[in-house]
């Protein structure tokens, strides 16, 4: 069989991404913070970009493939501004301003600022709090090294990971010195236990409680009866079977009560005080405001860069053309000023296609913002997709990571969007309002007759909402609900 070569022509359709549509689609999915990051680079690479005051009205070309720069004229040659720069005498201009000059103050004023090691960046957490006392502590260098591989070893929540064993061989495995004994490491384990905050390094829940017993300075009277709980009836205690404690330390049930509320009282996570995680502030990208009977939005463009293109490069461009000079530059700036008419212009399509969205969804769940979480509707983005005449996965990019303050307050715009559960009259109903009814059944219920899961889904199906006992359960674990026997109060 010959091998030869053939030409074919074949007309086909292919979806193709040209650099605008991914700028497009990249500025979309972007949050606040990240959109004004991008701007901010974008100024600072692209000179044909300036920031600009909300009077200014940029003029954009009408061809996209044509230089913006052709179609502006100049206001004036730069051969004049130039020839306009050579007359100023900056030497007399700032002389005024320079250190030692006698004719007027100096603008700089030099302050003595703090060390830089004194600048605090962050919160101490667990580990700095730990390592700290243990600084301060008079410690055999040897047990102070093994006091800091334990610390290393902490969990956030000040629960020591690593066994006796792993910490030995952690010693082993250093060449510099001899491996640690187990009694060497137990004491170590003692000294940092003995630490702030009490019942820190513990193995478990029970001995973190126990330690916590063991460091109160003034001893309570129910003190040792929650000891012998602890120890003893544990897995009896976390069942909540109190009548058979009570049974079993020959006492009654009101008698037991102080005990357990000795135990409620201390705290499961020692490091819990020590958390360094910050609250994240929300900005809202649209706002929702109630004017009369109508509801207007507006995006919120606070703290956004407002773009344009910079007149002095197109009047260069201009000039160049018209003197014909390197083609190297006038491309250079050709191409800067196309990227940047590109980036304006996404950022214009980023904007509509947001109020699009925000818009659509104040028209579908008008009756949730007038009544309020009772009357939220049940929607997917299908529903806002075909409303706008846009695709499902551009509707998912808008929504994505993106907030909205409306008179019920603020709210992921993901927040509106729930499936929707049968129901025998009134067509279907979201599955947020049926968390909210769940949520308000519990509240209601009697504490020493919680009610069960199987009672919840009897409650709503005489309601007419059509739902499983399982979703139920779904639901109520999703809101951090514990279950019947968990919420059962004895006393």
């Amino acid at each position: 069989m010959a091998l030869e070569q053939k030409l074919q022509l074949r007309l086909a359709q292919k979806l193709v991404m040209t650099p605008s549509l991914q700028q497009a689609i990249k500025l979309l999915q972007m949050t606040r913070m990240e959109l004004q990051n991008t701007l901010t680079q974008e100024l600072v690479e692209n000179p044909v970009l300036e920031e600009g005051d909300e009077s200014y009205e940029e003029e954009a070309p009408k061809d996209e493939e044509e230089a913006p720069a052709e179609e502006a004229a100049p206001e004036e040659p730069a051969a004049d501004a130039q020839d306009s720069m050579d007359e100023i005498d900056l030497e007399a201009y700032f002389s005024d301003y320079w250190e030692g000059s006698s004719t007027g103050p100096s603008v700089y004023e030099f302050k003595e600022a703090p060390p830089l090691e004194n600048t605090l960046s962050r919160e101490p957490d667990l580990w700095d709090h730990l390592l700290w006392q243990l600084h301060m502590a008079d410690l055999p260098d040897r047990q102070r090294e093994i006091c800091e591989l334990i610390v290393g070893n902490l969990d956030p929540d000040g629960f020591l990971k690593a066994s006796v064993e792993d910490i030995r061989a952690m010693g082993a495995n250093d060449n510099s010195h001899d491996p640690y004994g187990w009694v060497e490491v137990e004491e170590a384990i003692a000294v940092v236990q003995d630490l702030d905050p009490p019942g820190v390094a513990s193995h478990d829940l029970c001995e973190c409680l126990l330690k916590q017993l063991d460091a109160r300075e003034e001893p309570g009277p129910h003190d040792e009866t929650a000891r012998k709980v602890i120890e003893e009836y544990w897995q009896l205690f976390l069942k909540r079977q109190f009548p058979t404690i009570a049974r079993t330390l020959g006492v009654d049930l009101k008698s037991l009560e102080p005990v357990v509320e000795v135990i409620r009282g201390l705290e499961t996570r020692p490091g819990r005080k020590f958390n360094s995680e910050r609250t994240h502030y929300v900005e809202p990208d649209v706002y929702v405001n109630k004017i009369g009977e109508e509801y207007v939005i507006q995006l919120n463009d606070d703290g956004m860069p407002r773009l344009r293109i910079s007149k002095a490069y197109r009047q260069m461009l201009q000039a160049m053309k018209a003197q014909k000079s390197e083609a190297d530059a006038r491309n250079f700036i050709k191409e800067k000023l196309r990227s940047a008419l590109w980036l304006i212009k996404s950022l214009d399509q980023r904007q509509r296609t947001i109020y699009k969205v925000a818009e659509s969804i104040v028209r579908q769940q008008r009756d949730f913002l007038e009544t309020g979480i009772e009357r939220l509707r049940p929607m997917v983005l299908r529903d806002v997709a075909e409303d706008i005449g846009m695709h499902e996965s551009t509707v998912s990019r808008v929504v994505s990571n993106k907030y909205m303050h409306t008179p019920r307050g603020l709210f992921p715009m993901k927040f509106f969007f729930h499936s929707g559960i049968d129901r025998d009259y009134g067509g279907d109903i979201s599955s947020f309002t049926v968390k909210r009814k769940i949520e308000l059944l519990i509240g209601e219920e009697d504490p020493k007759r919680p009610l069960s899961d199987s009672e919840l889904t009897r409650i709503l199906k005489r309601e007419g909402i059509n739902i499983a006992r399982r979703t139920v359960a779904k639901y109520r674990d999703e809101l951090s609900i514990p279950s019947s026997t968990n919420r059962k109060q004895i006393f």
